[in-house]
């Protein structure tokens, strides 16, 4: 049926709408641009109609009249090579009337539209990398389609349904007589395109695709070579995760992983095993190769799928915390009741006591390849370290176990890649903590003017950039008994610690009267701006540098805190630290002494401030009055 059909169709035939924006926008990029790898869509239709099946069997749980005509599952690819269709049939749930137009006429993945709002107008330049970015699922028949067809009965009802659009931009929607209808399930047929024909209207080549990307679909799946041909079983419908390693091939593994993950890369690690003992359950993981477009969907929902005694219970089950959701796992066991409801499910012993052990599983075999691989885990972990990251915080029970996979970037290692095992072992002479600097971006915590004492004495700061560090050093106790201490909050404290080779001590590690008198007249200037001046044992070269006072939050975590409303109160004031052998301080010290121009050092406490502010990231606290500053000093200074 072509849109002009659709348009013109009588207002009894059925009801014509035009498609969700976003389901347009991806429908003209698929039919127009991508072709590479065209071959996704039976795939796609495949695990639909498996999915179709497992909620069907979930359902008759309750209801067993759904499904009581005895007849098992199974899912039927008929070619008509003549006639240059292709359908896809399965005898699951069904659809009603609403569910057409919420499946078929909306999107509704997140990966999806997050794809589609992240290439914006790059849209011709990145539609060839579209497949395997995200799960494009029912919207692929149309790469090869002309026009698809979809018939479709609800299981446990009378009416029937048909669905028909040519991708252009509408569908129809019109009741289906019961003789025409499927008993119940749906048939999708596909009305191929020329090329398209010419390539899947070919029995040996839908076999080979079917046995390739199907092959661990947990439902049979039968070929029907033309029409009126018997059906010829092609799949066993056995679930991947019931067999043994050694029956499956690294190409199963990843056919099923694309499948269950909605990618379309490798996996980085493959979990597959079988607890036994007081709870007996199966399992198959994996570990993405690339970011998940819901890697930080505030919601941070797991993407588990339960299964009990092979019945689908949920896709989102609750089964890996929060900061392990980027795993795509299958868990399936025979202790849980199949007859309760998934909420119930969730909330009973045994459910928690499968969590804990599939978490600590997956910790586990983490930490073998951040131990045997070092190569694959350093991809893993800048996939997902962030992420990892959040169990620092969240996860005080697992958080040794963290330590050992976390790496961080240092001032001695910028690249990353640092252990906290590394770190102590290099710890200098009289170090006794572990320093770090938190931000919003590496390449400025590699130029903050707080480090500069801590490299003349040679001592590492790791370099904190995501914005969970600024929580879970707040709350890590320390590593292999050393505290965690940050740069930027209270007194350095590193005199203790003798200089690196090369390195010269500060020209005057005593601050004298000068100096202690102009630091006086800086913090009665800056009163309403800082809690303290003082001079700085941590700078080695910058003049002045902010720091927060010895006890409350970082400035890090605070400034976090104020953007989201949770600081709970007015926030504190910063200390400004000032190098007294900076020769711009001693320079103002004696003209402050000397009873010149008070007005220009009283300029100058504003403007070192104000660099401070900047260095850290922050604009000016009075941008109109930093420049009046500024133009005030530069023209004293040309004469």
């Amino acid at each position: 049926m072509s849109e002009a059909d659709i348009e013109t169709a009588p207002a009894a035939a059925g009801e014509t709408k035009a498609f969700q924006a976003d389901v347009s926008r991806l429908l003209d990029l698929m039919v127009h641009s991508i072709y590479s790898e065209r071959d996704v869509f039976l795939r796609e239709l495949i695990s639909n109609a498996a999915d179709a099946c497992e909620k069907l069997r979930y359902e008759s749980i309750a209801e067993p009249s759904l499904a009581a005509d005895g007849e098992g599952f199974a899912i039927r690819v008929v070619l008509d090579k003549d006639a240059k269709t292709l359908a896809v049939v399965d005898n699951g749930i069904g659809m009603a009337r609403d569910d057409l137009d919420r499946a078929l006429g909306t999107i509704a993945s997140s990966g999806t539209k997050a794809f589609l709002d992240r290439i914006g107008d790059r849209a011709e330049e990145e539609s060839g990398n579209l497949i395997g970015q995200f799960g494009i699922g029912f919207y692929s028949a149309f790469m090869v389609a002309d026009s698809v067809e979809v018939r479709t009965r609800r299981a446990g009802t009378d009416q029937a349904w048909r669905w028909t659009s040519d991708g252009k931009g509408s569908y129809a929607v019109a009741a289906l007589p019961l003789d025409e209808a499927p008993e119940r399930g749906t048939r999708v047929t596909l009305h191929l395109n020329e090329e398209a024909a010419k390539e899947f209207g070919e029995p040996w080549r839908v076999e080979r695709l079917i046995k390739e990307h199907s092959g661990a679909v947990a439902v049979p799946i039968d070929l029907v070579e033309k029409p009126d041909a018997e059906p010829r079983r092609l799949t066993d419908g056995a679930a991947l995760w019931a067999k043994n390693k050694s029956e499956i091939t690294p190409e199963q593994y990843t056919e099923f992983y694309r499948g269950v993950a909605a990618q379309y890369d490798e996996p980085a690690l493959t979990i597959h095993y079988r607890a036994e003992g007081r709870h007996e359950y199966s399992v198959l993981a994996f570990v993405p190769g690339s970011k998940p477009f819901d890697l930080f969907d505030p919601q941070r929902k797991g993407r588990t799928k339960l299964y009990v005694r092979r019945v689908l219970i949920t896709d989102e089950a609750d089964l890996l915390p929060g900061w392990l959701r980027f795993v795509r796992a299958v868990v399936d066991t025979a202790d849980l009741p199949l007859n309760v409801s998934r909420e119930m499910v969730q909330n009973s012993p045994i459910f928690a006591a499968i969590r804990k052990g599939v978490t600590n599983r997956v910790l586990g075999d983490l930490t073998k390849m951040a131990d045997n691989d070092a190569d694959g885990f350093a991809k893993v972990w800048e996939n997902f370290g962030a992420v990892l990251k959040e169990g620092l915080y969240e996860d005080p029970e697992r958080r040794d176990g963290l330590f050992k996979l976390a790496r961080f970037a240092s001032t001695k290692h910028p690249d990353g890649g640092r252990t906290l095992v590394q770190y102590v072992a290099d710890l200098r002479e009289n170090q006794t903590a572990i320093y770090y600097l938190v931000g919003d971006d590496l390449a400025r915590l590699k130029t903050s003017p707080q480090l500069e004492g801590f490299r003349a004495r040679g001592i590492e700061v790791l370099l904190l950039p995501d914005a969970v560090d600024a929580f879970w050093v707040q709350n890590a106790v320390g590593f292999e008994g050393k505290p965690f201490k940050s740069v930027t909050q209270g007194a350095a404290d590193i005199k203790s610690v003798p200089l690196a080779e090369g390195e010269k001590a500060p020209e005057s590690e005593e601050v004298g009267p000068k100096i202690a008198t102009l630091l006086a007249f800086m913090k009665q200037t800056l009163e309403g701006s800082v809690e303290d001046v003082r001079a700085s044992d941590r700078l080695s070269e910058s003049p002045a540098c902010l720091i927060a006072p010895e006890f409350g939050p970082d400035r890090r975590l605070e400034k976090i805190l104020a953007q989201h409303g949770k600081l709970g109160g007015a926030a504190s004031k910063p200390v400004l630290e000032v190098n007294p052998g900076h020769p711009l301080v001693t320079a103002l010290a004696e003209r402050y002494a000397g009873e010149g121009d008070r007005a220009v050092v009283e300029d100058s406490a504003w403007l070192l401030h104000d660099e401070a502010r900047i260095m850290d990231g922050e604009l000016p606290a009075d941008a109109a009055a930093f420049a009046a500053r500024l133009r005030r000093v530069m023209e004293k200074a040309a004469g």
